[in-house]
């Protein structure tokens, strides 16, 4: 364990909880990279952080709370997973990913493919939404890549343009309006990303002033970056669960000490009580990554 050089992606509510699992776990050469900063929003279940940390890095903050508390040297970086080189990657023998998004989780996987011809990196993808969650023990090159499970994704929530430009009713209709109407007509040349703090303050401006023309109530920043990104609310109690889930894989993995999900997925169900489900599937044989 102690020589396992561990990268964990992302220092949010899941990522929080895996860094510190994974140092109770006896891990100690562990790498956080995360691009995000630390919210007003973040503090009810994102435990590292504190009201003085409002607007730092969540990956930088993390890592140093934990290396004051546990007397490790845990490293933090504040990037894109997509500005690392392909050396900064080859140097981990496990990755753990706690993203909130499926164009990184895809990024990540067709890189780990393309380096499987040098080094192959198993890595685990942890995900959360609601009182669900699920993990994936993925070995690039051998069992089925993240791209395999494409299809089995929900779609992304849409609605009607004509709602959205003359009828809203909710305020989700006034993001959405202000996202696919009024900033490509206002922002010909820029392409919206939500990472951008400036663009997403502008953009929820634009929604702010939809509303009121509407009457709408409930219009707030952080529903704004909620919708433009799919995101679903996150749930303490369900970033725990799949977070030791995930640690847990990790540490069989490494140890050999019992059999790991091998191109098996868990999923958890904790709306109706708690019910976990193993599924195993296949490669596909037009996947586009592997």
């Amino acid at each position: 364990i102690t020589n396992s050089k561990i990268l964990v992606i992302g220092a949010g509510g899941l990522g929080c909880e895996i860094l510190k699992n994974l140092v109770l776990s006896q891990f100690t050469q562990i790498e956080c990279i995360d691009m995000d900063i630390i919210d007003l929003s973040n503090l009810n279940r994102q435990f590292l952080f504190r009201d003085k940390d409002i607007g730092n890095s969540k990956s930088k903050v993390a890592t140093t709370y934990i290396n004051t508390k546990f007397k490790t040297n845990i490293t933090g970086h504040f990037n894109k997973i997509q500005d690392m080189s392909d050396s900064f990657y080859l140097k981990f023998d496990f990755i753990i990913c706690g993203l909130d998004n499926i164009q990184a989780r895809e990024w990540i996987n067709l890189k780990l493919i393309q380096l499987s011809h040098l080094k192959i990196i198993p890595w685990i993808d942890g995900g959360t939404e609601g009182f669900q969650g699920s993990v994936k023990l993925i070995i690039p090159s051998v069992n089925a890549c993240f791209k395999c499970y494409s299809k089995l994704l929900p779609p992304k929530t849409t609605y009607p343009l004509c709602t959205l430009a003359t009828t809203p009713r909710l305020p989700e209709h006034c993001i959405e309006y202000a996202l696919q109407l009024q900033w490509p007509k206002l922002n010909p040349n820029k392409q919206f990303n939500a990472d951008d703090s400036e663009m997403l303050e502008e953009l929820y401006q634009m929604s702010l002033k939809r509303s009121d023309e509407f009457g709408i109530k409930g219009v707030t920043k952080s529903l704004t970056l909620g919708v433009v990104k799919n995101i679903i609310p996150s749930i303490a109690s369900t970033n725990a669960i799949i977070s030791s889930i995930c640690v847990n894989e990790a540490f069989k993995f490494i140890t050999c000490v019992s059999p790991t999900m091998n191109g098996e997925n868990l999923y958890y169900n904790g709306s109706i009580g708690l019910n976990l489900f193993v599924d195993k599937y296949d490669k596909l044989e037009n996947c586009e990554h592997c």
